[in-house]
């Protein structure tokens, strides 16, 4: 018993910054998206293409266990990005984001980027202030990762299969993905796109300014 109350102890602290970044972000006009996947699922590069697509000021917070190797390559298109390092830690927490908050101008930027740490299961239960979470899939982790990791899925707003152009490669069933996502999420858009080749990069961005309208709307 002792030890679900410190677990729920954790987790409302958790929540509890987590509202106050939100507000926060919505002081600005400033949509928050949190990127989730696993190691490797071309996050960063995603937003590389993303970023210049939108037309809008963007800022970056990379949360990874070592190095600046990710926030580096996004500095380098004049992106205002923060680098959390985690240590041993395997997913972004609310106060890290605060932190990384702190040493960001919002005022004028459209867009927050939350590229967490590579994990397909810890940052599925830890809200960090977004108000949308993008889970991505890439096509080389494999068709069966839905099955096995469902909690990341199904707290997705939007789910992206990246890497699409290696699907006939590596012989991934586009199929098999979606019918195990009916199981689990049907709300979320899923859209297949690469980064790399650019297919599918327009119906995202398209994604991203529709929810920025919406509640740019709706602060009206």
């Amino acid at each position: 018993m002792t030890t679900v109350k410190i677990v729920r102890s954790v987790l409302e602290a958790n929540d509890a910054v987590a509202a106050v970044n939100r507000k926060l972000l919505d002081e600005h006009h400033t949509l928050g998206v949190n990127l989730m996947s696993a190691p490797g699922s071309g996050k960063t590069t995603l937003l590389q293409e993303t970023i210049p697509r939108l037309g809008h000021p963007c800022a970056v917070m990379v949360g990874d266990l070592q190095t600046t190797r990710d926030a580096d390559r996004l500095r380098v298109d004049s992106v205002e990005t923060v680098q959390i390092n985690t240590g041993r830690g395997c997913h972004l927490s609310s106060t890290q984001v605060a932190d990384g908050l702190a040493a960001i101008d919002l005022a004028g930027i459209d867009f927050l980027f939350i590229e967490n740490v590579g994990n397909m299961v810890c940052p599925a239960s830890h809200d960090l202030g977004e108000h949308f979470r993008c889970v991505i899939l890439s096509v080389p982790e494999g068709d069966d990762k839905v099955a096995k990791y469902p909690t990341i899925f199904q707290a997705a707003d939007i789910i992206l299969v990246n890497k699409i152009d290696l699907a006939g490669i590596l012989d991934f069933s586009m199929q098999r993905v979606l019918d195990d996502l009916a199981q689990l999420n049907t709300a979320a858009p899923v859209l297949t796109l690469s980064a790399r080749t650019g297919q599918g990069l327009d119906e995202w961005v398209q994604w991203l300014r529709q929810k920025r309208s919406k509640r740019a709307a709706a602060a009206l």
